[in-house]
């Protein structure tokens, strides 16, 4: 299997202009722990985390300082690179913007395991060229998605259809669930996201039993209670 056949297809996204405000209520609102950051044309310019809040002056955790041994390490580039990462106002402030990690859509899922194991990220924006057409996050979920498709033959070219289907049936709902995630092999259809009722769980299995083609589906929906 490989990336476009997990992906996440309606990533969410802010601007480098976005309020460091705005992006972690996005965040919170979403529960999800980053977010591309796109340029006007959806290029990827950047990624802000979770890891971009830790230090904020919002809650005194700003890095202690030593003035005299900074003084004497000729470090102040660093120090004012620190004051902007711990008191700026907009996204392009705090994101990661160098190296990013990312991932294509043809990438084999073991590979793209491997890769964010290596890296130590939670997610992979996928892109095709620069643009960002999807993203694949980390879970326990994507760890048994991986091994379970080095058993089994990639899907094929009718998967790929039936997967489209699916994801056309439900999100367009508006008890879709959150992070929606669908995987389709020999017409078995796996479903992974979050949802806030029970009703909207069963709603996306049988919107998704409903669609030609699909012979089985597998719930991997988190139940949370809002």
């Amino acid at each position: 299997m490989r990336a476009h056949q997990i992906m996440t297809r309606k990533v969410t996204t802010v601007t480098a202009d976005t309020s460091i405000l705005d992006a972690a209520n996005l965040m919170l609102q979403q529960r999800i722990s980053g977010l591309p950051v796109v340029d006007e044309t959806g290029r990827l310019i950047g990624v802000v985390s979770e890891g971009d809040f830790v230090r904020r002056s919002e809650i005194g955790t700003q890095r202690p300082r030593i003035r005299w041994l900074e003084f004497l390490m000729g470090v102040a580039g660093n120090v004012a690179q620190d004051f902007v990462r711990e008191n700026g106002r907009k996204v392009w402030e705090i994101m990661t913007q160098d190296d990013l990690c990312t991932t294509t859509e043809d990438m084999p899922l073991a590979d793209l395991v491997r890769l964010m194991e290596r890296r130590n990220v939670k997610r992979l924006p996928v892109v095709r060229g620069h643009t960002v057409i999807g993203i694949v996050t980390r879970t326990d979920l994507l760890r048994s998605v991986a091994s379970f498709a080095r058993d089994v033959p990639d899907p094929t070219a009718d998967d790929d259809h039936i997967r489209d289907r699916v994801i056309a049936s439900i999100e367009k709902n508006d008890w879709r669930p959150a992070q929606f995630g669908v995987t389709v092999c020999n017409g078995i259809v796996h479903l992974t996201g979050i949802v806030a009722d029970a009703r909207f769980r069963r709603a996306a299995i049988v919107a998704a039993e409903n669609v030609s083609g699909v012979k089985l589906v597998h719930d991997h929906l988190y139940l949370v209670n809002g």
